[in-house]
């Protein structure tokens, strides 16, 4: 059992904090960390540098965090404060631990000029040296404008808390450029960078659960744990509906699959693909998820992104992928066209193709088109692909007597390989390696992992 699994759903020091945390940067770091495990770092910088960084324990896992000091020119970023961050950083990377920023900041600090726009971008520099080597995760507490905005949107994983925002120019800059007239939260608040633009990948309602969502992502992460060989198996047959052509929520079957929920990123933003940070037989993996319930499951220009963005951070932080697929194709259109679905879906097919990690497939219903290689097929190189007629069936057979179910079983796959190409055909080739039981499905995919040889990707994880 790792140091996670034995941690409560909500940190204990969570509880004790308001919605929105002191801005005292000690305070805020204390938060973060395990109770009495935060150690400042000597680093040495101005007293009034408007950054702390420190080192730390996240449910017993050693971690480096910084934090802004709002209270110091609004924790604008001058050539000291970014001294410290990027000790953090040299920090992080010595350990080989993860980092966490908790930003509160204007930006760079306008009276240094210069020399602090070159501060900025030395902050912007190591973020990308330590790109794919050690996990970096920024918890917006307050406005982060500017490089405030840049320095979070070059980390893995972006939290924003209900007071978070996040912007280039303030309200009142677009206001005198553009005339378009807009506050603060509806420039860069929760709304439309959840569901828009896709810069943020969690979003809380207060800080304390920013910084507990940012504890778990961190252990998760860092302390990946191991496939138990006597994990719980659950059935998924009742999960899908009868009908082909109905829609059902995938997270009813990620839930049921995962040993808890696990934290997905981006659920608002091309939530057609759902992707999930979660514990598989106790060990961490990342979960690819065509969602039905959204677009009828299709791939398009912006999931393919989502997706290819996740495929690659994983890859990089050696965590295996599970793909569940159920996807008629791509999204056809004008306006997918346009907006780039070509050039946007060659990265998924890039971001798994280029992956070493072990990846398994499932295919619950179908896999059609373009979308069928996309989502980790065997021509992409995947470790494993499965595929139950079983959990397409589930009540037609369970009404057939026992000495008829091979008959059934038999006709049904044939009516399938008639609509959809056939299960058996696929088999034959060799591209999917099995059909599986529905009962027997955890068990299946946590020994293709575990049997993999356990790699990782030798490359950055650049914000696609």
């Amino acid at each position: 059992m790792t140091a996670l699994d034995q941690s409560p759903a909500v940190s204990p020091q969570a509880t004790a904090w308001p919605a929105m945390l002191p801005r005292d940067p000690r305070e805020r770091l204390a938060a973060l960390f395990d109770p009495g495990t935060l150690e400042v770092l000597p680093v040495e910088t101005e007293e009034r540098s408007g950054t702390l960084a420190g080192t730390g324990l996240v449910h017993g896992v050693s971690a480096v965090a910084f934090a802004s000091d709002a209270r110091v020119q609004g924790g604008a970023m001058g050539t000291a404060g970014c001294a410290a961050i990027v000790a953090a950083y040299s920090e992080a990377l010595a350990r080989g631990v993860p980092i966490v920023g908790l930003w509160h900041s204007g930006g760079a600090r306008l009276a240094e000029g210069v020399a602090s726009l070159h501060a900025v971008g030395t902050v912007f520099a190591a973020m990308t040296e330590a790109s794919g080597r050690v996990p970096q995760i920024s918890v917006v507490l307050g406005p982060a404008a500017g490089g405030a905005a840049y320095g979070p949107a070059l980390t893995d994983l972006v939290i924003l808390s209900g007071q978070g925002r996040i912007f280039v120019t303030g309200p009142d800059v677009v206001r005198s450029v553009t005339g378009e007239n807009v506050d603060m939260e509806r420039l860069g608040g929760p709304e439309p960078h959840s569901r828009r633009s896709g810069v943020v990948h969690v979003v809380t309602s207060t800080d304390a659960e920013a910084l507990d969502r940012a504890r778990e992502l961190a252990a998760m992460l860092s302390d990946q744990g191991k496939i138990a060989e006597d994990a719980e198996e659950r059935d998924l047959s009742g999960l899908l509906p009868d009908s082909a052509r109905r829609a059902y929520d995938v997270h009813l079957l990620t839930g049921k699959l995962l040993d808890t929920p696990g934290v997905e990123l981006h659920p608002r933003w091309a939530p057609n693909v759902v992707t999930i940070l979660g514990r598989l037989a106790g060990r961490t993996v990342g979960v690819v998820a065509s969602n039905p319930m959204r677009l009828g499951g299709c791939l398009d220009a912006a999931s393919a992104e989502k997706a290819a963005r996740f495929v690659r951070m994983c890859d990089a932080f050696g965590v295996p992928l599970v793909v569940l697929v159920d996807v008629p194709g791509y999204l056809p259109g004008v306006g997918q066209e346009w907006d780039g679905v070509v050039r946007r879906g060659a990265k998924l097919l890039h971001a798994f193709a280029e992956a070493t990690v072990p990846r398994v497939t499932l295919v619950t219903r179908k896999a059609y088109g373009g979308a069928y290689i996309a989502m980790n097929s065997r021509a992409l190189g995947a470790t494993r692909v499965f595929a139950s007629v079983r959990i397409l069936h589930r009540r037609t057979l369970a009404t057939v007597p026992p000495e008829q179910l091979h008959e059934a079983e038999t006709k049904l796959a044939a009516e399938h390989e008639a609509t959809a190409g056939g299960l058996q055909r696929a088999v034959d080739l060799g591209v999917i390696d099995a059909i599986i039981e529905p009962s027997q499905t955890r068990h299946e995919l946590a020994r293709a992992i575990a049997e993999a040889p356990q790699l990782k990707g030798n490359h950055a994880n650049i914000p696609l």
